[in-house]
């Protein structure tokens, strides 16, 4: 049977959300293109559209995490600064841009999303410098204008980094 004549069944005729996930998004897909708004799963309709959005804070907030733990490196570390930092430092800086481009809504959640980010990059940068977690201080150090814009080069003849 193909998604569609599935899809012009009622809805708990249909494959239930938590047996095919795949198979249900199909059958839900092909109902609001068909307009058959009456045989939706509109109560994990609405969780799927809700996570979606979640997803894309928590994209910025991982951009922002790899961002930051490499700052805090890169500041703790002087001696041990690497072109991969640098590197992906830039990397995630243009990452979060496209995420904030892409979703202009997240802009009321910027704060939270450094603060969520900071919280997490703290700890792993304690870790994998070995430094004593109060080498890093408690509370972001760097503005998110900072973050965008600081330069970040090993050598000051260094244009790729």
């Amino acid at each position: 049977m193909t998604a569609l004549a599935k899809a012009a069944r009622p809805a708990e005729a249909g494959t239930a959300y938590a047996d095919d996930f795949y198979t249900w998004t199909q059958e839900q897909s092909a109902r609001l293109r068909a307009g058959d708004l009456t045989a939706l799963d509109l109560q994990n309709l609405a969780e799927e559209i809700e996570s979606l959005g979640k997803s894309e804070f928590n994209s910025l907030v991982s951009a922002w995490r790899v961002l930051l733990l490499h700052m805090l490196k890169f500041d703790h570390q002087p001696a041990r600064r690497t072109r991969s930092w640098t590197l992906s430092i830039k990397e995630q800086c243009k990452e979060a841009s496209f995420v904030l481009k892409d979703n202009p809504g997240l802009k009321s959640r910027l704060d939270e999303a450094l603060e969520r980010a900071y919280d997490t990059a703290r700890l792993r940068a304690a870790r994998e410098t070995r430094l004593p977690l109060a080498t890093f201080p408690e509370t972001c150090p760097y503005t998110r204008d900072e973050m965008l814009t600081r330069p970040f080069a090993i050598d000051p003849d260094d244009t790729t980094a």
